[in-house]
Order: C-alpha cells, then structure tokens, then sequence
C-alpha cells in the first residue's frame, strides 16, 4: 500500500529518538521526546489551496525539521507516518 498526499501536504517518517543524553544517562521509551525530524517519504502536487497558489519546496528523500504538534499520525504495514501541511515544516536539514 502506498500514502498520496494531496494538496500542499507531506507524508513524513520520523527519524529514530536518541536513547541517551549527552551525559551517558539511558532514557526509557516514556522519557524520551518525540522527536522533531524526519524523512519526507512522499510530497503532493501543491496547486490551489485555500485560494493561494502554493509550490512544493520539499522533496522526497529531504530531512526536515517539523513543528511539534503539527500533524496526523498514520500506521500503515506496521509503519508510523506523520501527514503534516508544508507550512508545519520549518527547515530542511542540509
């Protein structure tokens, strides 16, 4: 099965948590954060949205940098997607 965004959203995929700070402490699944970086796995066409034109500056393989909340969760063959709007996305990650 295969996630078609449409209009000016992305499909994500979030990059796996760091398991331990900085210091060495082991964080359990419940500590850690969800983090806030991901893979572009699939982007839509963009085109008239609300009135605007909107272009697509994403692309597929990008890793980017997303607002916390933003988004809806998707599983799909027991793999977790996040389909946010391009404008939750804040930077890509070079």
């Amino acid at each position: 099965m295969k996630l078609v965004p449409l209009g000016d959203r992305v499909v994500l995929k979030q990059l796996v948590a760091e398991e331990t700070t900085k210091s060495g402490i082991v964080l359990p699944g419940t500590a850690q954060e969800k983090p806030q970086q991901a893979e572009v796995i699939a982007v839509g066409p963009g085109g008239m949205v609300d009135g605007k034109e909107v272009t697509m500056s994403v692309k597929t393989g990008d890793k980017v940098i997303y607002s916390k909340y933003a988004g809806t969760e998707v599983k799909l063959d027991d793999e977790e997607y996040i389909i946010v709007k391009q404008n939750d996305i804040l930077a890509i990650v070079e």
